[in-house]
């Protein structure tokens, strides 16, 4: 199966050179040029994360080069099982998404990319990964991707834009992790990875990919614990499952709405936004415009212009089908703060800001009317924001072993202005 540029001018490649480029030589992000359809009936003998990951992600490396490594890929990036279980009232649940290395869902998708990476051949200059981060994404990538030869991560993240303990994350690994905390936002840090990215005279100098969202090696991956869940429902109740997904650069959603597009009992599909609400106003009819990014409590979804948007454009070229596919809202401040004390005082549960998002977003939908059954999506441990949960509920959120682990680690970040030329020197002077 070959993948093609949302803006249809770069040439269809495999999948592997797809994840080796990131973006497309045309601006455009790399999708699946036709999507399998599968039925649950197709996952019989399929019970683990890793099974139905395999499964799923077969066709869209079937004749690649990576093909005959899947299995052993699905392994390493599969390795934790999500929990999906039952959460506060009756046919709502959450599916955790947090119990990895580095305690978000992005340990997923990074964890996969490292790993077909590893498998492919290297070239004789060492390969330098770039990745634009809000909180969540760097730590996942850095993690991945440490110590691993011939290649090099490059963190850019906006300074004192991300919680202390996610910035402690993205500083703590060295050697071939470098964290620089860029004088902006993260659109500006998306700005600058794009910019260095797109240039293809200094690829030819210093060889680069991308572990953000855009690279198709991090947004197919992430459709497999969403079968998962929906399949682990489905032989339990006979039901679909609904999802509500706290999103900024709309990664995650988009690989919810492709798992459903292979067939996978999932019903409908909202997005979650915090006060970046850019989506939320164009699925409630207006056009689309990408918004200056706003500082919230939801940091790691704190962007204004969302890459992803395009494949979403891309899925459903009429606007009106797009909004018939998915809907969106948008959560402030307040009532991140109100859901948090909500879902600790009502139903004993510890939650973060992202998921608290999400959270609210369901509870409008249960006001409103909606029925069958929901999930809430779970993107990272509370523990990574204790300045806003533990004020808020009271007590201390304990450490995840893993995050201890990373948070017991020297950390450092180097200062980088929000310039592509400063980067572009960096990147030669490594």
């Amino acid at each position: 199966m070959k993948q093609v540029s949302t803006r249809g001018i770069a040439p269809a490649v495999n999948v592997s050179s797809a994840i080796a480029a990131g973006p497309a030589p045309d601006g455009g992000l790399y999708m699946p040029e036709a999507f399998p359809t599968f039925t649950p009936d197709d996952f019989a003998s399929d019970n683990t994360l890793v099974d139905v990951a395999h499964r799923l992600l077969q066709p869209f490396f079937a004749g690649d080069a990576l093909e005959a490594s899947l299995h052993d890929i699905c392994r390493t990036a599969f390795a934790v099982e999500p929990p999906l279980r039952p959460f506060g009232t009756a046919d709502d649940y959450i599916l955790e998404l947090f119990h990895g290395t580095t305690a978000a869902f992005k340990d997923y998708g990074a964890g996969f990319l490292a790993a077909c990476l590893a498998a492919l051949p290297q070239g004789e200059k060492p390969l330098t990964i770039i990745v634009a981060t809000s909180g969540d994404t760097g730590a996942a990538v850095g993690a991945a991707f440490h110590g691993k030869p011939g290649v090099r991560v490059a963190i850019l993240y906006p300074d004192g834009r991300v919680s202390p303990r996610q910035a402690h994350q993205l500083g703590c690994f060295g050697d071939n992790v470098r964290a620089f905390r860029v004088e902006g936002s993260f659109d500006d840090c998306q700005r600058l990875a794009k910019d260095v990215l797109g240039d293809a005279g200094f690829r030819q100098e210093i060889p680069l990919g991308s572990a953000n969202s855009i690279s198709i090696g991090r947004l197919l991956p992430q459709m497999a614990y969403y079968a998962h869940a929906a399949l682990s429902h489905w032989r339990a109740t006979g039901r679909p499952l609904n999802i509500v997904v706290p999103t900024g650069n709309l990664g995650n959603a988009v690989a919810c709405l492709l798992a459903r597009r292979c067939g996978l009992p999932i019903g409908e599909v909202v997005l979650a936004n915090n006060a970046n609400d850019g989506l939320a106003r164009f699925f409630a009819g207006h056009d689309y415009q990408p918004r200056p990014t706003v500082a919230t409590l939801a940091n790691a979804m704190d962007v204004g212009a969302p890459n992803n948007f395009e494949r979403l454009q891309w899925l459903y070229p009429d606007d009106a089908a797009l909004r018939a596919a998915v809907s969106a809202d948008s959560v402030d401040d307040a009532d991140i703060r109100k859901t948090i004390v909500d879902a600790y005082v009502r139903f004993g549960e510890t939650i973060c800001p992202h998921t608290a998002c999400a959270l609210a977003v369901l509870q409008r939908l249960r006001q409103r009317g909606a029925d069958g059954d929901w999930c809430v999506v779970a993107t990272a441990h509370p523990a990574k924001f204790p300045e806003v949960v533990e004020p808020l509920i009271g007590t201390e959120v304990p450490l995840s072993a893993a995050l201890a682990a990373m948070l017991a680690r020297d950390s450092h970040a180097e200062p980088l202005a929000n310039d592509a030329i400063e980067l572009r020197q960096c990147l030669r002077d490594w």
